[in-house]
């Protein structure tokens, strides 16, 4: 047992991160394909499963609560040496996930269309937002249960294990959309919901291999009795860092539904834009969450330890590693983009909204990355309200009010749109920094304690 549960001492950001980016790579390609795949099927359907997948999202972030509680909670454990603690709170976790999961994919099944006419869409893109809403649904329970056994794998070092799953996961999802998209061998084409079910598919698989790799990894033995009597204490704990932390998630979500929102009065090639844009962005960011990631385990370890120096640089030096990568990829991606986004679309008027926003995407990206790494260090470290109060009064005081002054009123359009989420962006990254830098952890955690500050 203990050469099972040790892998997590002495280990490197690096041998962390590096699963990290291939899964978190793969986890989004499952995303990417079915929008490229679906591109060349219908723009309406890429449209339509790209708003159903942000609203989707906004039900994950709920998941995401107890994953991060879990994580940070788990991982402070094993810093502190109470490994007895720490297998607890995984059974805890995987408890309240999987009531989470199977109350929000009933609901979503059942009242999906109504939050989907939120998003005023019409004709073809809301019909196939529909299926993808109704058919992937079901998948978030899957994906709840997913992310608690993940986030305890990760807990104790087996970033490997996790990342592959994820890659047997996206072999079985892009298989499926091949077949839903190609008619492959003579099956039928079934477009959007064969998408849609080759998703639900993947999850339920990804479930299964982390039960196991749990139990064969950790000899951790998940049973019913875990789902029926999770303990209070635990639940507490996880969710008293996990709501404060998702409430930043959260408040990004609600306000990105309302920037759509305001990108659909713009016209469907906007909107088009908008969703090919953000799956070509999406690689400017991957490797500033793979190693935010990865710092937050090892802050969380490190602030276990008390060892309130090292948490302190390994933060800053993640930090200024991540701003790099994030420049340059950023840079790549403007000069190569509008290949890449051809490969998306032929329409002209898509591809000329586009073109100024791969240019806007060098601004926004180096702000994203100081926002993202010392926000979740911060999470780490246990000052939990400070990030969702900083998000609130930026995404909505900055992002959403700019974005309609900008894109709107001004006549910008989508370019404006992105210009005020890099200003929201650069906002939060410079509060961050500076809250960093006075190490409020320090002083709570030594309060706790009883030690003078």
């Amino acid at each position: 047992m203990e050469e099972q549960t040790a892998k997590y001492h002495d280990q490197t950001l690096f041998s962390i991160s590096w699963p990290l980016f291939i899964e978190l790579a793969l986890h989004m390609g499952m995303g990417i394909m079915a929008t490229f795949m679906l591109s060349h099927y219908s723009d309406a359907a890429a449209a339509g499963v790209g708003v159903a997948n942000q609203l989707l999202n906004i039900f994950i972030l709920v998941f995401n609560v107890t994953s991060i509680g879990a994580t940070v909670l788990i991982s402070q454990n094993l810093g502190a040496g109470r490994l007895h603690k720490a297998r607890q709170l995984s059974r805890s976790v995987f408890g309240l996930n999987f009531w989470f999961g199977m109350i929000i994919a009933v609901f979503v099944f059942f009242y999906g269309e109504y939050l989907l006419r939120l998003f005023d869409i019409h004709g073809e893109v809301f019909d196939y937002g529909l299926i993808f809403v109704r058919i992937c649904g079901i998948s978030l329970f899957f994906e709840s249960i997913s992310l608690a056994l993940s986030a305890t794998l990760r807990s104790y070092g087996y970033t490997k294990e996790s990342m592959m799953v994820t890659i047997l996961m996206d072999i079985i999802s892009l298989g499926g959309n091949i077949i839903a998209i190609s008619g492959l061998l003579g099956i039928p084409v079934t477009g959007v919901s064969g998408v849609s079910w080759a998703m639900v598919a993947a999850r339920a698989f990804a479930v299964v291999a982390l039960i196991y790799l749990v139990y064969n990894r950790l000899s951790l033995d998940l049973t019913l009795k875990d789902v029926i009597h999770a303990k209070k204490e635990d639940i507490k704990g996880v969710l008293a860092i996990g709501i404060p932390s998702a409430g930043e998630n959260l408040s990004y979500q609600l306000s990105q539904l309302v920037i759509t929102s305001i990108v659909v009065s713009l016209g469907t090639a906007s909107l088009a834009a908008r969703v090919y844009i953000l799956n070509i962005n999406m690689i400017c960011f991957l490797f500033t969450l793979a190693i935010a990631q990865g710092t937050q385990l090892l802050v969380a370890r490190y602030i276990g330890a008390k060892q309130f120096d090292r948490a302190l640089q390994r933060g800053l030096r993640t930090l200024k590693i991540s701003m790099v990568a994030s420049l340059v990829t950023s840079i790549f991606i403007a000069l190569t983009g509008v290949p890449i986004l051809e490969t998306f679309t032929e329409d002209p008027s898509i591809i000329a909204v586009g073109i100024p926003v791969l240019w806007a995407i060098v601004f926004v990206e180096p702000g994203r990355a100081m926002n993202i790494v010392l926000m979740s260090s911060l999470k780490s470290a246990g000052d939990v309200r400070f990030p969702v109060v900083i998000g609130i009064v930026s995404m909505w005081g900055v992002a959403v009010s700019l974005s309609y002054l900008l894109g709107i009123h001004f006549g910008l359009g989508l370019l404006g749109i992105w210009l005020a989420q890099g200003a929201d962006e650069w906002l939060r990254g410079i509060f961050a920094t500076k809250r960093w830098l006075m190490k409020p952890w320090e002083r709570i955690i030594r309060r706790k304690a009883g030690v003078p500050a």
